[in-house]
């Protein structure tokens, strides 16, 4: 009988973290069983939280034998941090160190066998965690965002000075003491947001639990880190297997830039999709790409 059939996944438990003095807020699943398991850890991407999509992927995991940890970055979701919806990048960095540990010190977790699963914006960050981790198991970075130049290419250049407008005001008006400036984080094409090509507002809704409030913004100080963010160049270091799943007409993170900074992981696997960056989330284009992912999981960190 396979493993699928004798883990039916228990309610997920709601649990918190420390990070930095600061509640990190997150779903622990178990799978159905007595014995030590590995554990997936995951998060999201650009201003994303653990109840867009995630639990379906985390659900598929753990009923394979799998346990995971599908954790909000402070500043968003459930978890704590003022004020709302500030995408510090060093700080979700520290995030992930933070989830990680806390993975590792949980009764029936095997601490040497702790994987992490990031999408998007995530997709980058859990290569640049796994760079400075060499116990991780293994890395799942999904549609990853890995150069910080090409995504920021990837925008229309008058979105790009209106962003950068709004970014400086916002980051003065901190220094200040004043309210944050937000700017969308999906918006139709035409209107000022960080992601805005024709597939990116419908494909952001589609991630939103229905009757969901989620925002969809974020302090517009985050656009002056992203030019200088480059998770992609760490992959050289990365000591664990990696399985990129890229998709190849990815409109917010360029596959092309992708593929090169994959290249160049030690050990690593590619996977590729026909789909945008948005689809793979949803539909038929979720079964392919979580179907690899059990696959890739099965074979390298596989449930004893």
């Amino acid at each position: 009988m396979g493993k699928s059939l004798n883990n039916v996944p228990q309610a997920p438990l709601d649990v918190q973290f420390d990070s930095h003095g600061m509640k990190c807020s997150a779903y622990l699943y178990r799978p159905a069983t007595e014995a030590t398991t590995p554990i997936i850890v995951m998060a999201h991407g650009l201003g994303g939280t653990r109840r867009m999509r995630l639990t379906a992927f985390a659900e598929r995991f753990v009923a394979e034998g799998y346990a995971c940890l599908v954790f909000d970055y402070r500043y968003f979701g459930d978890s704590e941090g003022q004020p709302r919806q500030l995408l510090d990048i060093k700080s979700q960095l520290e995030d992930w160190k933070a989830a990680v540990a806390y993975a590792r010190s949980l009764d029936k977790i095997d601490p040497n066998r702790v994987v992490i699963w990031g999408t998007s914006f995530g997709g980058g960050h859990v290569l640049a965690t796994a760079a400075d981790d060499n116990r991780l198991a293994a890395v799942i970075s999904q549609c990853p965002f890995t150069d910080g130049f090409s995504s920021s290419m990837a925008m229309n250049p008058i979105t790009t000075l209106k962003l950068t407008g709004l970014a400086l005001k916002d980051k003065i008006g901190s220094m200040f003491g004043a309210k944050p400036v937000m700017v969308p984080l999906a918006a139709p094409t035409g209107h000022t947001a960080l992601m805005n090509a024709p597939d990116a507002y419908s494909g952001y809704l589609a991630l939103m639990p229905s009757g969901s409030n989620i925002p969809n913004y974020v302090a517009a100080r985050f656009v002056l880190d992203i030019i200088r963010y480059y998770p992609g160049r760490k992959t050289s270091r990365i000591q664990a297997p990696v399985l990129f799943c890229v998709c190849d007409t990815d409109s917010v993170a360029p596959s092309k830039t992708t593929l090169r900074h994959a290249s160049h992981t030690p050990n690593h696997e590619i996977k590729h999709y026909a789909d945008g960056h948005f689809e793979i989330y949803v539909g038929e284009a979720f079964e392919r790409v979580v179907r690899d992912q059990i696959d890739f999981l099965k074979r390298i960190v596989p449930v004893k």
